[in-house]
Formats: structure tokens, sequence, C-alpha cells
């Protein structure tokens, strides 16, 4: 009943989910494709094809993903890989990073006729969900056809376990229909235990984006950025990294500050979404600074701000640094990957709001690899601190490179559970 009665207010909820959608669309054009496969109508995958089904939803968990898809196709020869996200960010870095090499299609509304649709057309052997993304249509769609449902690198922040539980009624049978729970910390399975998760279906595995891997193509090319970016004058850069509205014009009192005391400095400003970037040059401009784009291919030595405006580069940008700041932590979002920078070894700043990756700030934190800062004024006082001290840069970077490679393995671990639910 409770799962028939979310149905119906989902269905209610469309017409204002396809205005939102056409907000989107004015604000960045890549929202306006595919809307089909939203309702179910993906590609279909011949029926005698094997399936690996592997949902992330965005961006973040689309990157977090790319090792594990990987090893998956090693490991699965015969099986195909199918990829869904929700938004077209994550999209385009699955296409980007994978070409043709797997299936890849929006994951369908939570609705019954459209969640029928979906598994119609694909038929997967096996649901690997990274991190959070859990529908209860879905969820017992794969029940319901004996699909055993795997959630990877699986996190709960306190504040989203409250949320859950008001919804108890419909949480906790969905809860139980996952196969395996694959958790990022005691504490993340402790919370999906008392969400209703079988205590026999967790497991503590720890955190998969700690398996990232920087390849000799990509530290040559941080390597070329780093030299250019320099220039001849060696001037120090600082990398602002998936910024969000809020914390822009935080960043930017902090760095008029850094400027009075180093003045050749340069900061790339990274916004964590496509459709902000001409506002946050705007920004720039009003308050006084010498703006660049990334996507015009040359940097002036004159400039202050370079603004990344393009798509796939920011891992690459964390080795192309002295100081990486991390956002989404000055406004309560939750903070975004700070384990990316750690495996440049990298000093990192962040704000303090990092429920997304609890355990992994205390353990950079705790290390010296990281500092919270709570204002403009902290952020600057610390790059400043930072630059002029060439001993605690190093040191910085070391023990943040050393917490990346200590946390390793996570994958390995979950991918003894894949197996069980193929060979099972």
């Amino acid at each position: 009943m409770p799962r028939l009665f979310y149905s119906i207010l989902f269905y209610l909820a469309i017409p204002v989910i396809l205005v939102r959608l056409l907000w989107r669309v004015s604000k960045n054009p890549s929202y306006a494709g595919r809307w089909v496969e939203r309702f179910g109508f993906v590609p279909r995958i011949p029926i005698d094809q094997k399936v690996i089904w592997i949902h992330s939803v965005s961006v973040g968990e689309a990157l977090a993903s790319v090792p594990l898809i990987k090893a998956l196709q090693e490991r699965y020869p015969t099986y195909r890989c199918l990829v869904t996200c929700m938004t077209p960010t994550g999209s385009e870095r699955i296409k980007t990073i994978f070409l043709k090499s797997v299936e890849h299609c929006y994951l369908a509304y939570d609705t019954p006729d459209a969640v029928s649709r979906f598994f119609e057309r694909v038929h997967p052997s096996l649901c690997i969900i990274m991190e959070t993304e859990l529908w209860p249509n879905m969820i017992n769609g794969c029940d319901k056809r004996d699909i055993p449902v795997i959630l990877a690198n699986g996190r709960l922040s306190l504040s989203s376990a409250k949320g859950y539980k008001k919804f108890s009624y419909l949480v906790r049978p969905m809860m139980r229909q996952l196969s395996w729970v694959a958790a990022q910390s005691g504490d993340d399975a402790l919370r999906f235990s008392q969400l209703g998760v079988n205590k026999e279906a967790l497991s503590v595995t720890g955190n998969i984006k700690f398996d990232l891997i920087i390849d000799e193509a990509l530290r040559e090319k941080s390597t070329v950025l780093l030299r250019e970016w320099r220039g001849p004058e060696r001037r120090p850069i600082i990398l602002a990294a998936s910024t969000h509205r809020g914390e822009d014009e935080i960043i930017l009192e902090a760095f008029a500050e850094i400027k009075s005391k180093l003045a050749s400095v340069l900061l790339v400003l990274v916004p964590r979404h496509p459709e902000r970037f001409n506002q946050v040059e705007a920004l720039c401009l009003s308050n006084g600074m010498k703006v660049g784009r990334r996507s015009s291919g040359s940097l002036e030595p004159s400039l202050d701000v370079l603004l990344g405006d393009t798509m796939g580069e920011l891992i690459s940008f964390f080795g192309s640094c002295d100081i990486a700041f991390v956002g989404g932590s000055l406004v309560p979002t939750g903070g975004h990957n700070i384990i990316e920078p750690a495996a440049w070894g990298v000093p990192i700043l962040s704000g303090p709001h990092l429920f997304n990756f609890t355990e992994a700030s205390e353990l950079l934190v705790r290390s010296g690899g990281m500092i919270i800062c709570e204002s403009a004024q902290g952020l600057a006082d610390s790059c400043i601190q930072i630059l002029e001290d060439d001993e605690l840069r190093s040191k910085m970077g070391a023990s943040s490179l050393r917490i990346a490679d200590e946390n390793r393995g996570a994958l390995n671990r979950l991918l003894e559970l894949v197996d069980q639910a193929i060979l099972r």
C-alpha cells in the first residue's frame, strides 16, 4: 500500500518534473535530449545478451564507477555493461570515457509502467547502484524478476538516514529487497541496518573512490598544464573545484586577500554545473578580476582567474596546482570528491560541510593533509600560509597521498560480492 500511494504521487508530480526539465533546458541545453528514455523507452539490448547494469546518478558517481566498470569488462567479457545516469553531465562522462564499449541511457522515472518498459528492453542479470540512488519501484522490479541488487560504495549521512526514517513504511520493505550493501564505513552500515537492510546482506568494503587510477597520460597532461599555468614568473596556483552558488563569492573574497600578499597567484575556478559558467565569469569581472576561460585554449600572463569551463578535465587540474580547495563544502551540499586531490598528493582545503565524505575527511584532517576553513578569511589565511611555507606544503601533500594509498582495496572487496551475485 505505501508503494502504491508513492506511485500515485509520482504520477501526479510528472507535470512538475517536466516543467523543471524545461527550466533546466533554458539553463543547460543538454537537458533537452532523450526525454523518452526517462519514461522507459530506452534502446533495446538483444535478449540473448547477458547484462550487468550499473546505475551512476551524476558525474561524481559516474567517475567513481569507472574503475568498477573496467574491472567488470575484464572479469566478465561475455556480459555487456549497461550504465544509466540521471544527468547530462554524468551521461557525457560515461560516453566520453567508454565510447561504444558500454550500453548507456538515462534511468527511467520510478513509475510502474516506465520501470516495466525499462526492464523489458534491457533485461539485466545484475544491478549495481552507486552510493545512494534507491527507487522503490525500481528495486521492487528487480526483486520480482529475481535480479540481485548490490548497493556499491553505499553511504548514508545522519541527516539522510533521518529523512528516510520519516518514510519507514515505504523505505523498510525496499531496504529488505537489497541483496547486498557494500557500505563505505561502519557508521554507514549501521544506518542501513537501522533502516531495514538485513544484517547478513551488509558488508563494510571501504570507499571505492580511493581506487582511482592516475595513468601516465594523465600525469603528462597535468605536467604540461602546470608548466603553462606557472609561466616564466613561476606563479603559484590555487584550484577551487566543483564550486556551488554561494561559494564563489566567498572564494573570490578570499582570493582578493591572497592577491594582496601574493600578487602573482592564479586562481583556477571550476564551477560544479556548466550552466553556471557565464554567471561565475560575470561574478569574477564584477569583483575586478581579469578572467580567461579554459575553453579558449590560451592563457594570458596577466589573468587573475582561469575559469575551468570544459568537461572531463578536473581530474588533471588536481595535478596542476599547489593547493586544491574542494567545493560543495562552504555551503551545506555535503562536499565533493576530496580523494581525487589526495591521490595527486596535493594539500587540500575544504569548508565544514563534508557529510558526503565523512570518513575520508576525518582521515585527511587527522593526517594533516587537509585543513577545514570556516570563512573567507580562514581560507585566505590557510592559502597564504601553505604557499609561503614550502616545507608545510610538501608535508601536507605527502600526508594526503599516504591516506589515498593506504585506503585502496574497496574495489576488490566489491568485486567479490559481484562474483557471489553472478555465480549464485
